[in-house]
């Protein structure tokens, strides 16, 4: 399966979210659970899509990058949903985005992780 392009990415955060598309503001409250119920739905890809669905964390549901920082911390709870065997199969992470859309070497605006569609 083929990551995003730059491209799709920068549209999926100024879109409306969709089955596809996921977007957390933070990583707080309710995020872990419904971050897990998209995954599990992009895995099943029930309208076919035969294409990725994407966790944009970092970024409002107005499509708004609010600048979360990409912490240690989360990367690692991040990590840890791959192999915590709520989800199978596990997601990958797959970029860092900063607020203007250019890969960040140190990824403090927002993070884009996935699941390859039709994988359950």
């Amino acid at each position: 399966m083929t990551p995003l392009s730059d491209s799709e990415l920068l549209s999926a955060i100024s879109e409306l979210e969709s089955d596809r598309v996921e977007r957390k503001q933070t990583w707080a409250g309710s995020a872990p659970d419904t971050v897990r119920q998209a995954i599990c739905a992009f895995a099943n890809d029930l309208p076919n899509h035969q294409k990725p669905g994407v966790v944009l964390i970092g970024v409002s549901d107005a499509g708004q990058v609010v600048g979360t920082p990409i912490t240690d911390e989360l990367l690692i709870t991040l990590a840890n949903i791959k192999t915590d065997g709520k989800i199978l199969p596990p997601p990958y992470t797959y970029r860092r985005e900063t607020n203007s859309g250019r890969n960040s070497d140190r990824g403090d605006y927002g993070l884009a992780f996935g699941c390859a569609s039709g994988s359950l």
